[in-house]
């Protein structure tokens, strides 16, 4: 999946350091839509914060986070180059407003703010943030009494909810196999 996201700086489409405001997120909510339907190609989208100095909880939920969501199990958007505590605490807030679950990623390591899942999908959502890409057969082969069935679930579930992504693949079997792919 890596071959399909691209980095996109977010401060080339506000124009300034600073994002306020419901007003400004909606202008630079549709510069990147123009951006997302440009490259219909790519599945992942690592916003870089690099050069915005602060941003409000209007202007966050009106433009990355709304992306996400409208996208929502089709492409995924991620954070990254967000080092300021007071504006992950505002991209947060409006992750948790919109129920839009969002990662940030610092390095290889990722987080969920926003929104967390329900605690009987935690255990999937761990398993399948620690690698790349997953199936429901992996998880349930290296969880006790796990079925593939409820495993295949919890998967369906975290992707609907928009925690992942899935591309549909042909099992060894012949049938239909869902690969599911952390969103960073």
């Amino acid at each position: 999946m890596n071959e399909n996201s691209t980095t996109i700086q977010l401060y080339d489409f506000m124009g300034t350091q600073e994002g306020w405001g419901r007003e400004q997120g909606r202008k630079v909510y549709q510069k990147l839509i123009a951006c997302v339907e440009a490259t219909p190609g790519v599945m992942i989208f690592k916003v870089s914060l690099d050069g915005v100095t602060r941003v409000d909880i209007s202007f966050a939920s009106e433009t990355v986070i709304e992306l996400a969501h409208r996208y929502r199990g089709n492409k995924g958007f991620c954070l990254v180059d967000l080092t300021d505590q007071d504006m992950l605490e505002n991209w947060d807030a409006a992750a948790a407003r919109k129920g839009q679950p969002m990662m940030v990623l610092k390095g290889k390591k990722g987080r969920v703010i926003g929104v967390e899942p329900s605690r009987g999908s935690l255990g999937a959502l761990k398993f399948a943030l620690e690698r790349e890409h997953t199936r429901a057969t992996e998880f349930a082969a290296a969880t006790p009494k796990m079925s593939i069935a409820n495993a295949s679930t919890k998967f369906k579930q975290l992707w609907e909810q928009g925690f992942l992504l899935r591309r549909e693949d042909v099992a060894e079997s012949g049938g239909v196999e869902f690969t599911y792919y952390r969103i960073g």
